[in-house]
């Protein structure tokens, strides 16, 4: 086993973190001082480097640019008590592997010195070099997605009313936007309206707009976007959110293409194209009373479903790879995506579908070590993902409550249950193992 070089000036802190990694199997160089460092840097090179940052008339860093200069693939894992956002910004640009802050507890160095150990010697997991991506504002090429393009090219050049179906991050606002660039309206504005932001006692002043003096405060005439989008496209997103109480007026609406503003006697006429998504079941809604049945004939012309990213995971590969050269692009950064990391997006469910995959997409370009997505990258970018990318769910209570369901489903056969998760065995045991039931 090749030797780590230990950089601490502090006799008791050296020590225990010598003892304990070499109780852990490592053989450890420990030297007090950057002068006792460099000498060995320029005599040899090492894998991973531990340095404090703040030792003598020389820092840390200095240690890091020499280690790197004697060996690029060297992990350089940087420590202090007295951590600055200056430290953390110079370890980061001179390719510092991670930094830790003291105190710290000798097994999350571990945990790093093992990361970093892994990151040299893992010379099987290749970079991937993704796919091109087409010129195109919807990526993949899934047979469900040809169906919906077969769809965007034939509805598109009409005026019909078009009601997207989808869960949460799927790109029914994109889909949307296709079809009013492949319009006839496309020089015109389209404008999307989040219906569910929409207080119930604003939504008619804001789509049909409302003259001066129509309720307190209103003391000009203002413009509804109904109007404000004259000639383009208006995309009602969330629809099944509208208060019950205006759905007759707005089925009103799209059977005669005319609004009243309020506090106004007469009625205009509006020339717009309307496109509505949702993530809800209208038909149930309307068993339940919640959304008029009318409106749910009216607005159901032309349906496009759109399927949620676990049933298009080929599409998974492209994605991700034209989401990894945008943000690069974006960042100024040559992050890689190794054949781990590939295969851990594609193995993943994704409730927050292709949203939460841009997203993570973005944390990994910008925080990958070493620039390079790894398969414990994505796991960790997985574990602590917030909410918010997970369409309201916790990513990793959600996989699991389906790894459990089909654990049961199946009698606890494992080979049978990675076949119906989609995933190989090999990667249902390590997801096992990781919540505690392996």
């Amino acid at each position: 086993m090749a030797s780590l070089l230990l950089v601490e000036d502090d006799p008791s802190v050296r020590s225990t973190i010598s003892t304990f990694l070499e109780l852990e199997g490592y053989k450890v160089e420990a030297v007090a001082s950057t002068r006792e460092a460099m000498a060995r840097l320029t005599n040899g090179s090492y894998p991973i480097v531990i340095s404090d940052i703040y030792i003598d008339d020389r820092t840390g860093i200095d240690v890091l640019g020499a280690a790197r200069a004697a060996n690029s693939e060297c992990a350089v894992i940087l420590m202090s008590a007295r951590g600055s956002m200056e430290t953390v910004m110079a370890a980061t640009r001179g390719g510092a592997f991670d930094y830790l802050a003291k105190p710290f507890e000798l097994d999350d160095l571990l945990a790093i010195v093992r990361r970093a150990e892994g990151a040299g010697t893992e010379e099987d997991d290749e970079d991937v070099d993704p796919e091109e991506p087409l010129a195109t504002e919807m990526i993949g090429s899934s047979a469900k997605l040809i169906e919906i393009y077969k769809t965007i090219s034939r509805v598109a050049p009409t005026d019909a009313l078009v009601l997207i179906e989808g869960e949460t991050g799927t790109g029914k606002e994109l889909i949307a936007h296709l079809l009013h660039t492949n319009s006839k309206r496309a020089p015109m504005a389209f404008v999307p309206v989040d219906c569910a932001s929409l207080a119930p006692s604003l939504v008619e002043s804001e789509l049909f707009g409302a003259m001066r003096g129509a309720y307190t405060g209103a003391d000009r005439d203002r413009t509804g976007v109904f109007e404000a989008a004259h000639g383009g496209t208006v995309f009602l997103d969330e629809i099944g959110e509208i208060d019950l109480n205006f759905q007759l007026k707005l089925l009103r609406f799209l059977q005669e293409k005319e609004i009243r503003p309020l506090g106004s006697s007469r009625p205009r006429k509006v020339d717009v194209r309307i496109l509505a998504a949702t993530n809800r079941n209208l038909r149930k809604m309307v068993e339940e009373g919640k959304f008029r049945e009318d409106l749910w004939y009216r607005l159901d012309v032309v349906r496009v479903n759109v399927p949620p990213l676990r049933e298009r995971h080929g599409d998974i590969p492209l994605l991700a790879g034209a989401f990894l050269k945008r943000y690069n692009e974006r960042y100024t950064l040559e992050t890689r995506i190794t054949e781990s990391g590939m295969k851990a997006l594609e193995d993943y469910t994704w409730p927050g579908n292709v949203r939460q995959l841009q997203h993570m997409m973005e944390r990994l370009v910008i925080l990958a070590m070493g620039g390079r997505i790894t398969e414990d990258a994505v796991e960790d970018a997985i574990r602590s993902a917030s909410p918010a990318d997970q369409g309201g769910e916790t990513l990793a209570g959600t996989e699991a409550e389906q790894i459990r369901k089909v654990l049961a489903v199946t009698g606890g056969n494992k080979s049978r249950a990675a076949r119906i998760l989609g995933i190989e065995r090999k990667t249902l045991y390590r997801k096992l193992e990781r919540m505690g039931l392996g």
